[in-house]
């Protein structure tokens, strides 16, 4: 089974925002971790969350915990309250109640993922590897996460660490044709890109690459 229709592919600022995950095993400590890590605000409802919260402390997930709101209540799910949330997980494994958490959030207009349950998606979560600022991810709509993974380990050894490196550059770039009042797409980045640019800071010579990125600049 799959979700119905294309994916619209977004990148969801969660920093700071009050998401829920509804389920306390290890699925839905994977949802909680993703979450924590991008600075959600996360409340965490079941009746039991030792797996989820030892999950968690063993991948060392729990350390970000100190700056990033993470409240852990043992009861039930209640009927309604995923209304109040800017985003909702459910991963219970009791379709009863994902059912529930779908149908409260869908009336409420709230974005919702139940765990291996596409029909019951508003919204899915890919597979995804981070290299810095650049983000790498592969969804296949429902249809197979294995697939999803795999195509995500294989693009991730190809995009190493220095794509982090060399988006910081770029992102340097960037900012030096703003600051001479001209439009970032004034730049033919594509061609520098397709140049030796990824090439030289694949072999750590960022100095170069920069210098490079510079004259590309000066030329606009």
């Amino acid at each position: 089974m799959s979700v119905s229709g294309p994916l619209y592919p977004v990148g969801l600022v969660v920093a700071g925002r009050r998401c829920l995950v509804v389920g306390g095993g290890h699925v839905a400590a994977r949802k909680i971790a993703a979450l924590v890590a991008c600075g959600a605000a996360v409340t965490v409802v079941a009746p039991q969350v030792h797996e989820a919260i030892g999950e968690l402390a063993a991948t060392g997930d729990l350390a970000a915990v100190d700056d990033v709101p993470l409240d852990v209540q043992l009861r039930p799910y209640r009927a309604g309250e995923a209304a109040g949330y800017r985003l909702v997980v459910a991963a219970t494994g009791d379709e009863a109640v994902d059912d529930a958490v779908y149908r409260d959030a869908e009336a409420a207009g709230v974005w919702v993922n139940v765990a291996d349950d596409p029909a019951r998606c508003t919204f899915v979560l890919p597979a995804v590897a981070r290299r810095g600022d650049v983000t790498v991810a592969v969804a296949t709509g429902g249809t197979s996460p294995a697939l999803a993974v795999w195509l995500r380990d294989r693009i991730g050894d190809d995009v190493g660490p220095w794509a982090g490196e060399l988006a910081a550059l770029l992102a340097e770039a960037r900012a030096r044709v703003r600051a001479r009042g001209r439009s970032t797409e004034s730049v033919d980045w594509r061609a520098a890109l397709d140049g030796p640019l990824s090439e030289l800071v694949r072999q750590g010579r960022t100095d170069e690459a920069r210098a490079m990125l510079q004259a590309l600049v000066d030329r606009i």
